[in-house]
């Protein structure tokens, strides 16, 4: 599109969906590894959560874009040769495209100064025990931390996880990119290799570009997923320093690769990609997970669409107020309800807790998207039934259209 001075909030919505995959056209057919690539192509990487109320997250924003696809194409890419992705701390801890591993780099060099701090403090406090570790996964290797468990006294880490002296120096290693995931257990723990012997030669050898540099790259790649957006966001996408994302925006816009632009309603000066696009309407109606890059950043989520987005897993439940593990409705160009959900697996049974509207839309049609929606995903996720929801102002009108949708009068 030509570069405009200023955009309307409806036309932000479309590029920013566009922009984010959701304009392109549905797969016809099985989607394939192509269409895999498609959607990573606009995201640019995708965050790994361990919440398995549901799906794991990271399933989930190709979902959101395909539909019903085969997960094995994902841990194909991510975990069997010739690997197309690797995990790494990108947006949180993410799977990102191979490629990226020298703009990375710079984030590996820092591990001593950045690394959370439990990991600091082993690899300060206790060298010796991070270099047997590593010297274990170079000789016995892949290896989950359990594997190599001493008798190391454990300690509680954050959000009550517990982390030995062990897994802070496997944690550590990771960061500072000396170790790497070779793939995952089935209860999700990492196996941990030496990158040379789990990630692409050719990756492995690309030169090391200067931070400023790699900060660029990565600030384009955040532009191109985000089609538009605020300097704040450009720099969350890979939780890029304030000073090098700033930077790295100022030499992108002199390069043309970045458009000041106004978007109608908001503060902060915004930024459109050159290859941003502006499609007459976005169509289709889909799930969008709590960790999907469409809603990374909850400030711009709320200036796009209206929409006030927390999840509130860490929330104790008498505070809750949509619930659990709340899933956006995207009907559309808008969100129009939100979703809480659980597979109850044993039973071949999705759960929907609650079901809530957002203010202004007809309950009645969202209701039948939304039902059509859940049983979608139902039959992905290997479930064969959707329950009736049990709370929430669109739990009357949606039981009603699961009904219909399941044929039951």
């Amino acid at each position: 599109m030509t570069a405009p001075e200023s955009l309307s909030l409806a036309q932000a919505r479309r590029v920013a969906l566009a922009a984010q995959g959701f304009a392109d056209p549905p797969p016809v057919g099985l989607p394939t590894r192509r269409h895999l690539r498609r959607v990573l192509d606009r995201v640019g990487l995708i965050q790994v959560d361990s919440v398995n109320v549901l799906q794991r997250a990271h399933y989930l924003p190709l979902y959101s874009r395909l539909g019903p696809y085969p997960t094995t194409l994902l841990d194909a890419a991510a975990y069997r040769r010739p690997r197309e992705l690797f995990e790494y701390w990108g947006h949180e801890a993410s799977l990102v495209p191979v490629g990226l591993h020298a703009a990375l780099r710079w984030r590996m060099a820092k591990a001593r100064d950045e690394a959370w701090g439990g990991m600091r403090r082993i690899a300060q406090e206790q060298p010796e025990l991070v270099a047997w570790v590593r010297d274990e996964v170079a000789a016995r290797g892949p290896l989950t931390a359990a594997e190599i468990e001493h008798d190391a006294p454990r300690e509680t880490g954050n959000w009550g996880w517990n982390w030995s002296t062990v897994k802070r120096a496997l944690e550590f290693l990771f960061w500072a990119g000396e170790v790497t995931a070779a793939d995952r257990t089935p209860s999700f723990a990492r196996r941990y290799d030496l990158p040379e012997r789990v990630l692409p030669a050719a990756a492995l050898d690309a030169p090391t570009p200067t931070d400023a540099e790699a900060h660029r790259a990565l600030v384009a790649i955040a532009a191109r997923s985000l089609g538009v957006a605020a300097e704040p966001e450009l720099r969350d996408y890979f939780r890029l320093p304030v000073a090098g994302a700033r930077r790295a925006v100022a030499e992108l816009v002199e390069a043309g690769e970045l458009t000041p632009v106004t978007v109608e309603g908001w503060r902060h000066p915004a930024y459109l990609h050159a290859a941003a696009r502006l499609p007459r309407w976005v169509r289709g109606n889909t799930l969008v997970s709590p960790f999907d890059p469409l809603v990374w950043e909850r400030g711009r989520t709320e200036r796009l669409f209206g929409f006030a987005y927390r999840i509130e897993i860490y929330v104790p439940a008498p505070q809750r107020v949509h619930g659990y593990y709340v899933l956006p409705f995207l009907q559309g160009e808008r969100f129009t309800a939100r979703v809480d959900l659980k597979a109850d697996r044993k039973a071949g049974v999705l759960l929907v807790p609650a079901a809530w509207a957002e203010p202004g839309v007809d309950a009645g049609e969202t209701a039948v998207a939304l039902a059509a929606e859940l049983h979608r995903l139902a039959g992905w996720l290997g479930l064969s039934a959707v329950a009736p929801p049990a709370a929430g102002d669109l739990a009357v009108p949606l039981a009603a259209a699961l009904r219909s949708v399941a044929g039951v009068p």
